[in-house]
């Protein structure tokens, strides 16, 4: 028979704490929890002044804010050399993908656990991934050492993001679930995880969207990012994410806004070849059709529409078709050429429908 299940489906051990409100009574008590005496807490742009409460009522050794996006192999460096010299033994990050990213590259070399607050909808939270960006080129890799042992949600810290990168935010945990139902290690579970963060993301970004103030849409979205982002640690990258680190690590793009930006395009390129997928899409979107239901969800949320409009030189095209070529997984639904990718990125550079 070719209808039965084989696959599998491996869960990551971590412990997640959720309430508004609650962030820094809950960061108190998991640093009791976890007998931490040396607290390196780490955060960046919007977050400084509640890490830096925090800092001071866990009495942290230090309050670290040198963070940059897709984490620069220097701030790498520096980061690690601080925590070597304080020796740290628990890591605190407050803040979205960059604070996080940087607590990680601190743990890959020093195994000390991490405790996240996340401000963001970057799923990056929940996910064993690290990233590295060393001469314009991000290297990822997966190492159970960079799992945040614990997760503390509170929706009233991301009432400062603004709507817009709220937004970019969310569609970026949005395109976590979609690529999850093609990626190396698809399987029934992730998809499951997956549907219902698309189901969550939709309405928690439609809510903030009109209400920025909106706790319930806020929550909705934080819950959407958080299944996302363990439905891909399982998973694993699938072709957007390939695309959208090496746009990020070699021309330096935000990363929310590149991941929202070109997301419908490869939807619209692989669903005609992923009817499964798709179906699962339209229906959580509650479409009749995964890339119209996508596109009709950005469309209410204005979200990011051109790579063009974030810093991407048209001349940078081709060397990025040759640069992502090489990293497109197997497991993609369709097969991918140069010639595919130049004809997507020059639709996601101008912007244009796919």
């Amino acid at each position: 028979m070719t209808d039965l299940l084989e696959f599998t489906h491996q869960t990551l051990a971590q412990r997640v704490l959720f309430g508004s409100g609650l962030a820094a009574a809950n960061v108190a008590a998991e640093v009791d929890r976890l007998g931490a005496d040396s607290v390196m807490v780490i955060s960046g742009g919007h977050d400084n002044d509640f890490a830096s409460r925090v800092a001071h009522q866990i009495k942290a050794v230090l309050l670290y804010e040198d963070v940059a996006a897709h984490v620069p192999i220097e701030k790498a460096e520096k980061a690690r050399a601080a925590a070597s010299e304080h020796g740290v033994d628990l890591l605190v990050c407050i803040g979205g993908g960059s604070a996080i990213g940087l607590a990680k590259a601190v743990a890959l070399s020093s195994h000390v656990p991490i405790v996240a607050v996340p401000t963001t909808f970057a799923g990056s939270e929940a996910t064993n991934v690290w990233g590295i960006t060393e001469a314009s080129r991000k290297t990822t890799g997966v190492d159970d050492r960079v799992l945040p042992v614990t997760v503390i949600y509170d929706a009233e810290l991301t009432l400062s993001l603004p709507r817009e990168l709220s937004i970019a935010s969310g569609l970026n945990a949005l395109a976590h679930c979609v690529d999850s139902l093609w990626a190396p290690r698809a399987n029934p579970i992730n998809a499951a995880l997956a549907s219902e963060g698309i189901r969550a993301l939709s309405g928690g970004l439609l809510a903030l969207n009109t209400n920025s103030a909106s706790l319930r849409g806020r929550e909705q979205t934080q819950y959407g990012a958080y299944l996302s982002a363990v439905a891909f640690a399982s998973a694993g990258s699938g072709m957007h994410h390939k695309i959208c680190h090496v746009l990020g690590g070699a021309y330096d793009l935000p990363h929310a806004q590149t991941h929202a930006t070109v997301l419908p395009y490869v939807l619209a390129f692989n669903a005609p070849y992923a009817p499964e997928a798709s179906s699962r899409i339209s229906n959580a979107l509650g479409a009749s059709d995964a890339v119209d239901g996508l596109n009709q969800l950005r469309k209410r949320l204005h979200a990011p529409r051109a790579l063009r409009d974030y810093g991407l030189k048209k001349a940078d095209l081709p060397e990025a078709a040759d640069l992502i070529l090489s990293v497109i997984p197997h497991s993609n639904p369709r097969t991918v050429t140069r010639q595919d990718l130049l004809i997507l990125l020059h639709a996601a550079w101008n912007g244009t429908e796919f």
